[in-house]
């Protein structure tokens, strides 16, 4: 492999897993490709695979590439942008034949008094509000029948004003029949009932949606609580349907105006900064910069000096800059430090980039698995800590017979059996599942309190909102519920319930955090059945010995730890047994054996 090869490849081992466009220069430093990734590392990659695989041309690019540049961005549509103006401007060599210069297509919602979703690539704002663009026709489509599933809206293109609804000049269609209107034009539906839906679809396009998952998490609340399944999931595929909407872009907003980006970060001997050109909404250029600490600057100081290198050396005129610091004196340029708003999300994107630059030229030790599921985990569950301590208690009851619990322990993900824990129920009588958590929970921790071991990070209980009541009445007993953070997994719809909150955190069956959780589930309950099933077997051997009148509990216990079995206790000499019960044990043992032979 030549060094070239090996340098690039070297360099891609550190590139993310994350949407974003990536640059190839030549020898000469002259820009040859611009393309988009959804997942950057992959995409670069797939380049220097074995050459079979790649046709003429791709193969005439890779031969020429000396050096490699990304940009992250939040979205696989933002990097489509980003790449689009990255080609209008530079015009690589290996991009001018292979792309499109068509204008992208929007949603408009029209300005009509029963407003209509429409798809159009001609953008005018009397006609209505528009929402976009878009990658493509189709992903707009997708869009827009997500929206018709989930809010019923008009599909016809009648001239719908109140006068003519009020001269009954419509009537209602197949659509009305089919469930997807519910016939505005027959009257059959209030204009503020239309208005509403069409207030939410527009929160929904702008990236508000919040409103609509409380609203279909409370009716999976409702229905599962009814165990109307059926329902329940129908609400449930209309939530996970809201996660694939097109929110609003980040590098396109049609409002923007012209900005220069600028967000630093420090190391120990350098500072980080990256630059972002917004030209008419959208990424035109971006650029990583990294400077030397030598005198002991201050960090204003640093990035005021690159922002005037910067924009002297890329001739811009942006009347407008953003940072992440503020910045004192009078300059040519209005300096500004957005906290909310479109432009606080541009200057987001550029500290990312920043931070990146940083990590890629200061690697830290790679992420284990464990690691990234924990933080995952944390994330999900808004815990403080890491919770590299896990425990989960599960119950295990037939009938009422043999009551007992285990408690399981993962320690960095993995499971830490020389910690595991078997419990015999010993204050409460029958099948009462509560009260046997109380038990357990009060005992475990109690226990470590007195011991001054440390509590776990994390505690999962096998079980809905009662059970996890009852242990968390345990906690708060020992006055230490503030100190550990505990959840429930029910198993009907795996919700993850919180102590007091009567509604469940749904997280996604594909996550690596709910599989963590599942897998402490699954292991305390086969480890509380096994304990089950050999209290109950050991209970059926004793009681075959008990029935020999006259061998007490001491002796029938003496005899199973010697010989482990009551068959093996069978099948011994009289003198093995008479070293073990004495002589006339050992014979009220032969005569019961003699007597079962006979019989």
């Amino acid at each position: 492999m030549s060094e070239r090869l090996q340098r690039l490849k070297t360099y891609i081992a550190s590139i993310p897993q994350e949407p974003g466009v990536y640059k190839y220069f030549s020898e000469d430093n002259e820009l040859i490709y611009v393309g988009k990734a959804k997942k950057l590392k992959n995409r670069v990659s797939n380049y220097f695979q074995e050459s079979k695989h790649l046709n003429n041309k791709t193969r005439s690019l890779v031969r020429k590439i000396d050096r490699i540049e990304y940009t992250l961005v939040n979205s696989e549509f933002d990097a489509l942008l980003l790449e689009n103006a990255l080609i209008k401007e530079n015009l690589p060599k290996y991009n001018i034949q292979l792309k499109d210069d068509k204008s992208y297509p929007y949603i408009c919602i029209t300005n009509e008094p029963y407003p209509r979703l429409i798809g159009t690539r001609r953008f005018n704002k009397i006609d209505g509000d528009y929402f976009g663009p878009f990658s493509n026709v189709k992903a707009m489509n997708a869009v827009m029948d997500a929206l018709r599933k989930l809010y019923t809206v008009r599909t016809c293109q009648l001239k719908m004003t109140p006068d003519n609804i009020k001269q009954d000049k419509f009537k209602i269609c197949l659509e009305y029949h089919i469930g997807n209107c519910l016939g505005p034009c027959e009257n059959k539906q209030s204009t503020l009932e239309y208005q509403t839906s069409i207030k939410e679809i527009k929160k929904i396009l702008k990236g508000n949606i919040s409103e609509a998952y409380s609203y279909f998490i409370s009716k999976i609340n409702t229905y599962s609580e009814q165990l109307d399944f059926e329902k329940a999931h129908y609400y449930k595929e209309k939530l996970d349907l809201l996660d694939k909407f097109q929110h609003r872009s980040v590098v396109s907003n049609t409002k923007s105006n012209n900005l220069d980006v600028f967000a630093i970060t420090e190391g120990d001997d350098s500072s980080f900064v990256n630059y972002l050109r917004i030209t008419k909404g959208t990424i035109t250029a971006s650029k990583n910069i990294r400077v030397r600490h030598v005198l002991g600057e201050t960090k204003s100081d640093i990035l005021l000096h690159t922002i005037i290198h910067t924009r002297t050396e890329l001739n811009s005129i942006a009347k407008e800059v953003i940072t992440n610091i503020e910045i004192a004196g009078e300059l040519p340029f209005n300096i500004i430090t957005p906290q909310i708003g479109d432009k606080k999300k541009v200057l987001d994107l550029a500290i990312k980039n920043a931070l990146q630059y940083k990590t890629e030229l200061n690697p830290k030790p790679k992420e284990t698995s464990a690691q990234r599921i924990l933080k995952q985990l944390q994330q999900d569950l808004q815990l403080k800590e890491l919770p590299d301590h896990i425990e989960c208690f599960d119950n295990s009851n037939i009938q009422g017979s043999d009551p007992v619990a285990s408690m399981v322990c993962f320690k960095n993900a993995k499971p830490s059996k020389k910690d595991y824990r078997h419990y015999n129920i010993k204050t409460v009588i029958g099948p009462n599942d509560f009260d046997s958590m109380i038990e357990i929970v009060t005992r475990r921790y109690s226990r470590l309190i007195k011991e001054s071991l440390p509590l776990p990070k994390l505690v999962i209980i096998d079980g809905g909102k009662g059970q996890l009541s009852a242990a968390q009445a345990a906690v708060k007993a020992l006055g230490i519920q503030h100190e550990l953070p505990m959840i429930g997994i029910a198993k009907r719809l795996e919700e993850i319930y919180f102590p007091g909150d009567t509604a469940p955190l749904y997280i996604s069956k594909k996550s690596e955090s709910l599989k963590l959780i599942q897998q402490l589930r699954n292991e305390a309950h086969r480890f509380a059945i096994t304990f089950h099933r050999t209290k109950r077997s050991q209970n059926q051997i004793k009681s075959e010995l008990e029935n020999i009148k006259g061998l007490g509990p001491q002796s029938i216990t003496a005899l199973l730890k010697a010989f482990k079995s009551t068959k093996q206790v069978f099948v011994q000499p009289t003198d093995s047994i008479t070293s073990i019960v004495g002589k006339h044990k050992a014979t009220l043992i032969e005569k019961y054996i003699n007597e079962k032979r006979e019989s």
